[in-house]
């Protein structure tokens, strides 16, 4: 591969990181669109819904391990919830993950469209919950819990997703889990679901390894400074941003599809 085609794609992953980390959210969301045109755009021959999807997958893997890794002294992270919805969203990812080899490209797209749909909205969402430490005992829907997060793991296996921009809403407002339990064990679950979306998209031949190292690189620099300055800027405005360009993104996605 050409080295500008790698230097394209570790600036697409820093850039989709620092993001990612100022606002909180998965970066698959926002590295999936930019790794399937930006490369088109700069005239590289770019890389196929598969392979972006498989890429992403990857990056998040190691992503949300280094989120973990941070908060596994906090006390934050919760057992019951990460058993409750970690296997649901470990067999919904597999499922996504293998899947997604039968569905066309228009098809992963579309996935992906739906999805982008529901984190522009879910990034609106009221995030205040109640402060609780871990050792106290929680009180959820454990049934509700598993059949969202089952279903919110197919859909991110499928287009390499951590799926953690619909597990924080899901956790806060439906489950009414205490805000800092929620980031923390949300990563842990997330990470869980990267296990099965990674391992399929690596058991269906749909990862570059060297994009996907590439990518990983950039997001493990960028991710924790993209933190650091989303404590210093009005993430309002971002959002709203963010939003709108992921938007913009799903409706360049559905026009393709359908012209």
């Amino acid at each position: 591969m050409e080295l500008t085609f790698i230097l394209t794609i570790f600036l697409i992953g820093f850039t989709g990181s620092l993001l990612s980390g100022m606002l909180g959210i998965g970066g698959a969301i926002i590295n999936y669109p930019m790794l399937l045109y930006i490369p088109i755009l700069f005239g590289f021959e770019g890389l196929s819904a598969y392979e972006v999807s498989g890429v992403v997958a990857v990056q998040v893997f190691f992503a949300t391990l280094s989120g973990v890794w941070v908060y596994r002294k906090g006390g934050y992270l919760n057992r019951s919830l990460i058993v409750t919805m970690g296997i649901s969203i470990l067999i919904g990812s597999l499922i996504g993950g293998f899947g997604s080899r039968l569905l066309t490209e228009e098809g992963i797209n579309l996935v992906y469209g739906l999805l982008a749909i529901l984190a522009s909205v879910m990034m609106f969402v009221p995030k205040k919950g109640t402060d609780k430490a871990n050792h106290e005992e929680l009180h959820y829907n454990k049934f509700v819990a598993a059949v969202l997060t089952f279903a919110v793991g197919i859909g991110a296996g499928i287009v390499g997703a951590g799926g953690a921009f619909l597990l924080v809403p899901i956790m806060l407002v439906l489950l009414k889990i205490p805000t800092r339990i929620t980031i923390a064990t949300s990563l842990a679950v997330t990470f869980i679901s990267s296990i099965g979306a990674t391992t399929g998209k690596i058991a269906t031949g749909q990862v570059p390894f060297l994009p996907a190292l590439v990518m990983v690189a950039a997001s493990l620099i960028a991710s924790p400074l993209g933190a650091t300055l989303g404590k210093k800027i009005n993430s309002k405005y971002l959002q709203g941003i963010l939003a709108l360009l992921i938007f913009a993104t799903t409706i360049k996605i559905w026009f393709d599809i359908l012209y």
